[in-house]
């Protein structure tokens, strides 16, 4: 009985160890779970971090230039809604904020005024990268945080606004920032062109988009036209808007060009009004061309 005691001894002796270091190698894999876990858990909040500052960068760029361009159309605010009733054409002489007027007395009352539009009507912007077409880079500060606009110029641009500021007062009504627009302007104007600056705050937003009613801007109606490629911005004055084309990229698009044509022969209209529908060659309200 003691011999068979002794014999079973070792064999107990050396299954002990074994099952020791087999613990012990299952405790040395704890570690390497633990550190794909905190790999995995480091991508994820990397990922999330990522996508936040895409969306924060993106909201930016929607902030800055005009928010409701599009280029393969536009979805228009309806003639038939409360916010078009609102507004009838019917006054002569456009309505004035007593305290807050946009823009200053006529300094040559015998001037007309020509409101101008920015992006995708002057010129087009893209934020980085560069792309391969373009003039110059501004960089507005929003938020603290500074941002790369690179500008291409509509073809003409120059000569257009030359030929208008000979004969008319001259005013960018844009929906983009202050900070970004601005910016733009003094690049494209250094001759000091334009007679006046209106921004995003001078719009009135209506269901998300930007409207740039003109009865407020102190000047008559019969007298101002306005040159958007957007046809929310114009829809309470549509037969003072002259629409063109968005402009992206187009090294031969020619719109500025025909229309130093349009402006050199309006002196014989005594309403601009009647000087756009000539213009578009008498062919229907310009209020039923908006909403095609």
């Amino acid at each position: 009985m003691v011999s068979k005691s002794l014999k079973r001894s070792p064999t107990k002796s050396i299954k002990d160890p074994g099952s020791h270091r087999r613990r012990r190698r299952h405790r040395k894999k704890s570690p390497g779970r633990t550190t794909s876990a905190v790999i995995i858990s480091t991508i994820n909040k990397t990922i999330f971090t990522c996508k936040r500052r895409l969306s924060k960068l993106f909201s930016k760029l929607a902030r800055i230039s005009t928010p409701n361009s599009r280029y393969k159309g536009y979805n228009i605010l309806k003639n038939g809604s409360k916010y078009h009733d609102q507004k009838i054409e019917s006054d002569s002489i456009c309505r004035v904020h007593l305290f807050n007027e946009p823009l200053p007395p006529l300094i040559s009352p015998g001037k007309r005024t020509v409101f101008l539009d920015l992006d995708e009507t002057l010129v087009h912007s893209k934020a980085g990268p560069p792309p391969q077409k373009f003039d110059f880079v501004v960089r507005p500060e929003i938020d603290g945080e500074t941002m790369n606009f690179y500008v291409l110029k509509r073809p003409g641009v120059d000569a257009f606004l030359e030929a208008l500021g000979a004969k008319y007062e001259v005013v960018v009504f844009t929906a983009g920032l202050k900070e970004y627009a601005s910016l733009v302007l003094d690049r494209i104007d250094t001759r000091g062109l334009i007679s006046h600056r209106l921004y995003r705050d001078s719009c009135k937003e209506i269901d998300g988009k930007f409207v740039k009613d003109l009865s407020e801007m102190g000047r008559e109606l019969r007298r101002v036209v306005i040159v958007d490629d957007n046809p929310n911005c114009y829809i309470y004055q549509p037969k003072n808007a002259i629409p063109v084309k968005p402009f992206t990229d187009d090294l031969g698009d020619s719109e500025l060009e025909n229309l130093i044509a349009f402006f050199e022969r309006c002196d014989c209209f005594e309403d601009m009004r009647d000087a756009v529908k000539e213009y578009f060659g008498g062919e229907g309200d310009l209020e039923e061309q908006v909403e095609v």
